[in-house]
């Protein structure tokens, strides 16, 4: 697939300098991030990226939920572009790496290709995609799935947040008008850079993953009702308490995750009690679940057990369950071709490797079922992301990086034939 300039490196101390400019913006007292999408915080770093881009000669647009794609013209602007990018959102005690290196990254491959005076043959793609996260707006990775026609626009643009924020009025308190329809922009192959966020990569000493799929997703949103009575007068048979069903479904989730375990995880991130009293048995709650698993029929086999154990759980404690299926992410292998092109510039470029399948989700999932795509990680500290103390070498991101520059080179210098046919 081409012939990359095994020589040219972007330069790394600009990278982490830009890393840590951005950390500005939503910076945390803890040294994290706290940029919920279409946040204000968020409004202030899309402008610093599209004057950043910009600056850089790259032409910006936007889609109708707000995606920044940012093009560098190549030599043959009839061929289709070759992406990059991730995100710029964050959780609300998020790191400084998770999504925003492999946006940053982009940029600096740019700046590299600019300062060397290469012009590439197909045009390259720099994409912040809006609301990686799914913390403020549920379903995560939402803008590149619409992209790809997963969900409607309009559907998106309804979703609301905790406050009944939708989309719609968000892009709007920010300004953010649409230079173009969502999933208009065409694109010809996708590469995300990428911190692990597992402890993998550093356990083994790699500093480099080369990413084969993405694991498989399941989010529910669960309520659980019984019935609100007085702590100190209602006698223990005869309460209906919605958090003691909760406990059962927490400790479920746990022994059915093993049972399929290895690779299966399952995690209750939100407990909601409703009108909560220091002497009120707990009426109802609300909880959301997340299911993960590299295989479909796993994930299928864990949503009805959960199901058949959740049902036992209500009759038995005379409550009501429900659990409603939000959103479900099929498991997605990437790109072979462009998978062995990463670990053959991985070689090339001597760096320490291993392939491995992401255990979270990212929009290179939902490119991928459509165009050719591949992921590449480094290592972070611990492991750790999604917390403040989320931490990566500026040894790694520039690895990570150099080796971003060589796929995209030749990517962008490969035979129309190749990817485009």
């Amino acid at each position: 697939m081409g012939t990359a300039r095994h020589n040219l490196r972007v330069d790394g101390a600009r990278l982490w300098s830009t890393l840590m400019e951005t950390a500005e913006f939503g910076a945390t007292p803890a040294g994290g991030i706290n940029r919920l999408t279409l946040s204000p915080e968020d409004g202030r770093v899309r402008d610093w990226f599209r004057a950043a881009c910009e600056a850089a000669g790259l032409i910006v647009g936007t889609d109708e939920l707000g995606t920044q794609f940012a093009l560098r013209p190549g030599r043959d602007m009839t061929r289709l572009p070759i992406a990059t990018g991730s995100h710029l959102d964050t959780q609300p005690t998020g790191g400084r790496f998770d999504g925003i290196l492999g946006t940053l990254a982009g940029l600096e491959v740019v700046r590299t290709l600019n300062e060397a005076g290469l012009e590439t043959e197909a045009p390259i793609l720099l994409v912040n995609w809006t609301n990686e996260e799914g913390s403020r707006y549920a379903p995560a990775t939402m803008a590149s799935a619409a992209h790809v026609g997963t969900f409607a626009t309009a559907d998106i643009l309804s979703r609301t947040d905790a406050d009944g924020v939708s989309v719609a009025e968000a892009l709007g308190r920010l300004d953010i008008v649409a230079t173009e329809p969502t999933g208009a922009r065409a694109i010809g192959a996708f590469v995300e850079l990428h911190i692990e966020q597992g402890p993998i990569l550093e356990a083994e000493e790699k500093t480099i993953g080369v990413v084969e799929g993405g694991q498989g997703i399941l989010w529910f949103d669960g309520t659980i009702t019984g019935f609100e009575s007085h702590a100190g007068t209602t006698p223990m048979p005869r309460r209906r308490d919605a958090l003691l069903g909760l406990a059962e479904v927490a400790l479920a989730v746990e022994r059915i995750a093993h049972a399929h375990g290895p690779s299966a995880v399952g995690t209750l991130g939100e407990a909601v009690i409703g009108a909560p009293s220091r002497n009120v048995i707990p009426g109802r709650v609300r909880f959301t679940l997340d299911i993960r698993d590299p295989r479909a029929a796993t994930l299928d086999a864990i949503e009805g057990e959960l199901r058949t154990t959740l049902t036992e759980i209500a009759a038995r404690r005379s409550l009501a369950i429900t659990l409603e299926l939000v959103w479900r992410q099929e498991p997605v292998p990437f790109d072979p071709g462009i998978v062995a092109l990463v670990e053959r510039g991985a070689e090339a470029l001597g760096l320490p490797h291993r392939r491995m399948v992401s255990g979270a989700s990212h929009d290179a999932c939902n490119l991928a079922l459509r165009v050719p795509t591949a992921m590449i990680f480094v290592p972070c500290k611990d492991g750790i992301s999604h917390n403040e103390a989320e931490s990566a070498t500026s040894a790694d991101c520039t690895a990570g990086a150099d080796l971003l520059l060589q796929t995209l080179l030749s990517l962008a210098n490969a035979p129309r034939a190749t990817l485009q046919g």
